[in-house]
């Protein structure tokens, strides 16, 4: 078996260049962990940050809020947009990616350009939003983009559903559904001809794939900490290219939104001159430490560094599940795949039991069990997973 760039084909456990992480992720002190594409595994600097606001709370209450933790929503600002390749003047800080939806969704004017589209293997959520705009006064037409495979959906097929009635093209830069990584650049052009506006839900790609929004071209990108950000749930950010984040005008406000939040005055809204403009209410201040806590390993470690580490981690779990029997519904081309491998069951949920009997933690989706590694991972975590999965499947 040939194994990727970042991985020793060596030895029992079958360790890589990041392996020295794993020691700070105590799940794996008790159990096999190969689920971080549902969440990320809680870290000890990230442990450390919580306990540094829950300490800060005790000790100050709210006079923390005018320098400490009025500081740490910049810093996470900061730290995001760098990951993505952005200004922090172009992040807003939002609880979940359905707010920050919502925050665009009502920023577009639809009367011109009723429609928006989607694609079958985007993360409902993402359909959600504009199907409950499709009666008056907003008169959305969601146009959804058929996958031929259930692994990808050409961007030929978007390409041909946008036109200038099109407002939005909302898709995503990893599929939830099958790991595959979407050219989200040829998506934007597509769109960009047409005159149409982009938004990427790149959740299942931040901190695992290199994203950069200015080589993209996208317009829109959310993405959070639940996942490959280990930052748990409770904060997302959302990147509004600069020229649009001073253009649009949410039709849904907050206090954080307002330009001067501490005027408090309910007789005049005056928004934020970037980004901010689309924050709602106060941010969960432990969902924004955690993420800081979090961040701290994406950012010491790269993410190009965590692709490569990571990539060779996907081929190897596909390669073992190949060899015991399993057909893994991922791309074809291994430049295609996130971490995230599919792998066909008649029962993924029993599956998933019998493996977290076994001390091993995965997921299931309909027809599949998931499982996903991350730098924190080792070979011999997808021994045992495939292992104990065969003898239940009869593989």
């Amino acid at each position: 078996m040939t194994l990727a760039s970042g991985l020793d084909a060596g030895a029992s456990a079958g360790a890589h260049s990041l392996a020295r992480y794993r020691s700070e992720f105590p799940i794996f002190r008790d159990a096999v962990y190969l689920n971080t594409c549902s969440l990320g595994a809680l870290g000890e600097r990230t442990r450390r940050r919580i306990t540094e606001f829950i300490d800060l709370w005790q000790a100050r209450g709210a006079s923390a809020w005018y320098d400490v933790w009025w500081s740490a929503l910049a810093e996470l600002r900061a730290r995001y947009a760098r990951i993505v390749g952005a200004s922090p003047e172009e992040i807003a800080l939002a609880p979940s990616v359905s707010v920050a939806l919502s925050a665009v969704a009502e920023a577009l004017d639809y009367r011109r350009r009723p429609k928006v589209v989607v694609t079958s293997l985007d993360f409902p959520t993402v359909a959600y939003q504009w199907l409950a705009k499709r009666p008056p006064p907003h008169g959305v037409e969601l146009v959804v983009v058929e996958s031929p495979d259930q692994v990808s959906v050409p961007v030929e097929a978007i390409a041909r559903a946008v036109d200038d009635r099109t407002a939005l093209v909302a898709t995503s830069h990893v599929y939830f559904t099958s790991g595959a990584i979407q050219d989200i650049k040829r998506v934007a052009d597509a769109a960009r001809r047409c005159g149409a506006l982009t938004l990427v839900d790149a959740y299942q790609s931040v901190g695992q794939v290199p994203v950069d929004v200015k080589a993209a071209g996208v317009d829109f990108l959310t993405a959070g900490g639940l996942k490959w950000l280990l930052g748990g749930p409770g904060i997302v950010l959302l990147y509004v290219r600069d020229e649009l984040a001073r253009r649009l005008a949410p039709a849904i406000a907050g206090w954080f939104g307002h330009k001067d939040q501490f005027a408090f005055d309910p007789r005049a809204l005056e928004l934020h001159d970037d980004a901010r403009r689309f924050e709602l209410g106060t941010p969960a201040l432990a969902a924004v430490y955690a993420q800081l806590g979090g961040l701290d390993y994406i950012d010491e470690i790269g993410v190009p560094a965590i692709r490569r580490v990571t990539s060779g981690l996907t081929e190897d779990l596909v390669a073992r599940a190949r060899d015991h029997g399993f057909r893994p519904k991922v791309a074809s081309r291994a430049e295609d795949r996130s971490a995230i491998v599919m792998l066909p069951a008649a029962d993924p949920a029993a599956g998933v039991r019998h493996l977290a009997a076994g001390g091993i933690i995965a997921d299931a989706r309909p027809g599949h069990v998931r499982l996903s590694p991350f730098f924190y991972n080792l070979q011999d975590d997808h021994v045992s997973a495939l292992e104990r999965l065969a003898r239940h499947t009869g593989h």
